[in-house]
């Protein structure tokens, strides 16, 4: 039987290839419960500093597969809100695994495949790439992805793009804030490398916890709240184990000790 989810780890990196292709990796329900399982247990693997998130043939992901939707359009509205609950559940997993994670965005995303690369903390895609949140045609919402999508472009975009389900490319996608960077198919893996090679390089700790730093600042309207919680942050960092070898290595001209030396 053929893994719809390969995995693969080399040191500290873990690399998750939807395996679908036949299908343009989209996913169904056992797909998100395994790749759901899979980012748990790596967010638990203290061994795991970086996870990658790519996929196998031309495409990204399609986003729901269309037999499972078809099966879904026949079950009761409690069943499919389990269901969507589901999806839901991995895509919070995603955004907030405490680990960084990188996109490799080959192919078209659309629908799902656009929450995916949206959970990302870094998103890299080739110029062929093409994105779309296409639910509107079928008289449907993104509405689970909406959260991560929204974050990564913008309220202003998302209304306009969550409505006309119109397809744009790589460099739009990269325009709104979709993707960080675009570069040509030869040069994804190396632009990936090098986004590995630099999240190594800083605290394990720091990398870690800077999403959830991110999502604390904005959801805190608060601005005093603000300034005690960084405070206290930086502070608790300053002391920690890692914040006092990377202080103490800086100024001793040595690489920290979370660098091979």
């Amino acid at each position: 039987m053929v893994e719809t989810l390969q995995v693969r780890q080399a040191g500290a990196v873990a690399r998750l290839r939807l395996n679908r292709p036949e299908v343009h990796n989209a996913f169904d329900d056992g797909l998100i419960a395994t790749l759901t399982a899979e980012l748990r247990r790596l967010g638990d693997d203290a061994s795991v500093r970086v996870v990658v998130l790519e996929a196998e043939g031309v495409s990204y992901s399609a986003g729901a597969d269309l037999n499972w939707m078809r099966g879904m359009a026949k079950m009761s509205e409690a069943e499919n809100r389990t269901d969507a609950l589901a999806l839901a559940g991995l895509m919070r997993t995603l955004d907030e695994l405490p680990k960084p994670t990188i996109a490799r965005v080959q192919g078209a995303a659309f629908g799902g495949g656009v929450g995916l690369v949206a959970c990302c903390d870094i998103a890299i895609g080739v110029p062929e790439a093409k994105f779309g949140l296409t639910e509107s045609k079928l008289g449907l919402l993104p509405a689970v992805i909406s959260p991560y999508v929204i974050n990564a472009i913008g309220p202003r975009q998302a209304r306009r793009w969550f409505a006309t389900a119109e397809i744009f490319d790589a460099a739009e996608a990269l325009r709104i804030g979709l993707l960080h960077q675009v570069v040509a198919a030869d040069a994804l893996d190396a632009a990936v490398d090098r986004q590995i090679d630099l999240l190594l390089k800083a605290g394990p700790i720091a990398t870690a916890s800077a999403k959830s730093l991110v999502r604390d600042v904005v959801a805190h309207a608060d601005g005093s709240r603000h300034d005690a919680d960084n405070a206290a942050l930086i502070a608790r960092l300053r002391v920690s184990p890692e914040g006092q070898e990377g202080l103490g290595a800086f100024l001793d001209k040595r690489k920290p000790n979370w660098i091979a030396q």
